[in-house]
């Protein structure tokens, strides 16, 4: 009788635990297929979050989900990919509301912000220095030269670890000249002249591997120095194939102890970085400047202009030549001629100059 009794009672708690069961998988089911399908919206409580760039669907999924908007990830997904709003989730801040259903959000989600919106593109060009990019910024209404050098001269070196390569009190006119990379950069209707400045040290900071690193290590460099040598190789080499020869010719002649003597870095200052002066006379060689590799020996205090990939390559990896001199041939196309001795540099310039002469 008393297991007969336990058995009953028994049979009655499974058959209550199948309808508690039951009636939490119907109640799961139909919560599910409610957030699936549902056009209803209910007012609640407004929740703003923030949607990473690059973010995948179901992590645009679990954000929702970790604010309480949602309650199924998946059926968010789902619905996701069967609507008119596929692809086209943005990143950005969104204002939400508990009790939207899920194709509210996906509209409001979709909507591309204003203030995010690319409205133009910034190309900065090899060899520009902060003055030149400065008033590019200003010429293309993105923000004055003058609000772009004090964005400029707010970053401090513990901004960016690599900054501590600057000397300290280096007599330069920027602390950043070789630092800010050029390439292209997205230009935002929020954009700030400091955000320009980030972007362009975030992307030296990309560019200037662990691989360079290593190389300039072996160079004995840092890489304040090696920008330094890639800003002469920049202003002076227009072929591709000519750069690591310059590179040379500017090691060669620090090995001799022989100044360098390139006029970039006498029209840098001159010219207060625009580079708005084409040629030096004769009596500018001896203009005093830091800069001014006629008159110092050594590398000039600072880089002359922001150098590109290439050049920073060429400047870690010379060519193995013994050049010390070279001069232009051909203006329109950028060509020199190396040469090892002074006297064969002296010859091949009477050589050119004769040749003018003719013509």
């Amino acid at each position: 009788m008393v297991k007969a009794v336990k058995f009953m009672i028994g049979l009655v708690a499974a058959i209550l635990l199948f309808l508690v069961v039951s009636d939490y998988i119907r109640d799961y089911r139909n919560a599910y297929e409610d957030e699936l399908t549902s056009t209803y919206s209910a007012p609640g409580e407004e929740v703003q979050v923030e949607i990473p760039k690059d973010s995948s669907v179901k992590e645009v999924a679990k954000i929702l989900h970790e604010n309480g908007l949602i309650r199924f990830e998946k059926a968010f997904v789902n619905r996701l990919q069967d609507s008119e709003y596929r692809g086209r989730l943005q990143a950005g801040t969104f204002t939400l509301r508990k009790g939207m259903n899920t194709l509210e959000m996906m509209e409001i989600m979709s909507k591309e912000d204003e203030d995010s919106k690319v409205v133009k593109q910034l190309v900065i060009p090899e060899g520009y220095t902060i003055d030149m990019i400065g008033a590019k910024c200003q010429e293309e209404g993105i923000c004055s030269k003058s609000d772009f050098i004090k964005a400029v001269k707010s970053i401090t070196k513990e901004d960016f670890e690599y900054l501590a390569d600057v000397p300290s009190g280096a007599n330069v006119r920027y602390k950043l000249e070789g630092y800010l990379f050029p390439a292209t950069y997205d230009i935002t209707k929020n954009t700030k002249p400091i955000d320009i400045v980030n972007m362009m040290l975030n992307a030296f900071d990309l560019y200037y591997t662990d691989e360079l690193k290593s190389i300039a290590l072996e160079r004995g460099y840092n890489s304040f120095q090696v920008l330094t040598v890639a800003s002469m190789i920049e202003r002076e080499a227009k072929i591709d194939e000519e750069r690591p020869k310059i590179a040379s010719v500017i090691y060669n002649r620090l090995e001799e102890n022989t100044q360098l003597q390139i006029d970039s870095t006498i029209l840098y200052p001159m010219t207060e970085g625009m580079y708005d002066k084409p040629n030096l006379m004769e009596g500018e060689l001896d203009y005093s400047s830091p800069y001014n590799t006629y008159v110092s020996s050594g590398l000039p205090v600072g880089p002359i202009c922001n150098p590109g990939l290439a050049c920073i390559k060429a400047a870690l990896q010379p060519a193995d030549t013994n050049y010390m001199y070279y001069h232009i041939i051909d203006e329109e196309k950028g060509e020199h001629i190396f040469t090892e001795t002074l006297e064969e540099h002296e010859e091949t310039l009477l050589d050119d100059n004769q040749s003018d002469d003719e013509e």
